[in-house]
């Protein structure tokens, strides 16, 4: 969320770098910033608010963001960076050209507020305020947010290739794909759980509901009326555009009914629903399908490690002016 590609001549002193390459030791620290700009985190929160009263696309854009963002060089905002003559930039990889403007107009304008504050002025990076608008955007579970990340040096969109999750990936695919980012299955399944938030395009899913196999045209893991609305909602040659919400029961809450929709088939990629149909990952979805607040604890222990991923420190990164130019 395989093509996960991980380099193949490691000696095995070095297996662990392999399987791990963007985890850091950087310290982080939620009290990072309570001298340097102690109000950030206010400054940042009402950013958000006045992005969600204006669009509620501002939601999953963000949430959208700081997954693509840190799966790939770790959590340094390379995702905002933007592509030059010399140089073709992560956003404009084609696995990240679904990304909506809104997430990255809601760090800008972020980035903005806080550096007004004469104080604050260039001493936040847009990874941490990256962090923490995803933070405040879910309309979940509050958190805290561990502070102190640098921005990335460089953007490549060849970086992204291989190490984002697909639609049609299976239980084996995503859990190497999380773990090579330190994260476990349980994490990858809470993680997952931000699709009750926001909406896909019907090409993304197209397979499932008319070209699935020979035998079957339709996914048979795919609930028959479902995969009807699907059908009515997406019928061939249809605007590729065509926005499909993630959730088909709540999908404007942050709840576990994600979970919920998996038992009932209601899974809109086949990686969502196959958390379900896997035994492996079955016991999981149950448990958080029952409890909401087993689900909360375990999407705010997934986060706080995937903010984790690749943290650059003064030695590797820098404090960005414009969260788009490196």
């Amino acid at each position: 969320m395989g093509r996960l590609n991980l380099i193949l001549v490691c000696s095995l002193s070095l297996l662990s770098l392999c399987l791990y390459p963007y985890l850091t030791s950087a310290q982080l620290s939620p009290n990072h910033y309570a001298k340097i700009c102690p109000n950030v985190e206010s400054i940042v929160r009402q950013v958000v608010q006045q992005k969600f009263q204006q669009t509620f696309v501002t939601v999953p854009a963000t949430l959208r963001l700081f997954f693509h963002d840190c799966f790939v060089q770790g959590c340094d905002a390379s995702i905002m960076v933007a592509s030059t003559g010399n140089n073709q930039a992560e956003k404009d990889n084609s696995d990240n050209l679904s990304l909506a403007g809104d997430g990255f107009d809601t760090v800008i304008k972020a980035k903005a507020a806080v550096d007004a504050v004469p104080q604050c002025r260039n001493k936040v990076s847009c990874a941490d305020i990256l962090a923490l608008a995803t933070r405040d955007v879910a309309g979940g579970p509050s958190y805290t947010v561990e502070l102190g990340r640098f921005d990335g040096l460089v953007s490549r969109a060849s970086d992204v290739n291989g190490r984002l999750p697909q639609p049609g990936f299976n239980l084996n695919q995503l859990n190497s794909l999380f773990a090579a980012n330190g994260l476990s299955q349980t994490d990858m399944i809470a993680l997952s759980g931000a699709h009750t938030l926001g909406f896909s395009h019907c090409n993304r899913f197209s397979n499932r509901i008319y070209n699935f196999s020979p035998k079957s045209p339709v996914d048979p893991t795919l609930n028959k009326q479902y995969a009807t609305q699907l059908q009515q909602m997406c019928p061939r040659n249809v605007d590729p555009r065509i926005a499909i919400n993630m959730d088909p029961t709540t999908p404007r809450t942050f709840d576990n009914v994600y979970y919920q929709n998996l038992q009932q088939g209601k899974g809109l990629f086949t990686s969502d629903q196959i958390l379900f149909t896997d035994t492996r990952s079955r016991a999981t979805v149950n448990s958080f399908a029952s409890n909401s607040n087993t689900f909360n604890n375990n999407f705010i222990a997934a986060m706080t490690k995937l903010g984790r991923v690749g943290v650059k420190n003064a030695a590797n990164g820098k404090i960005r002016t414009d969260c788009s130019v490196l």
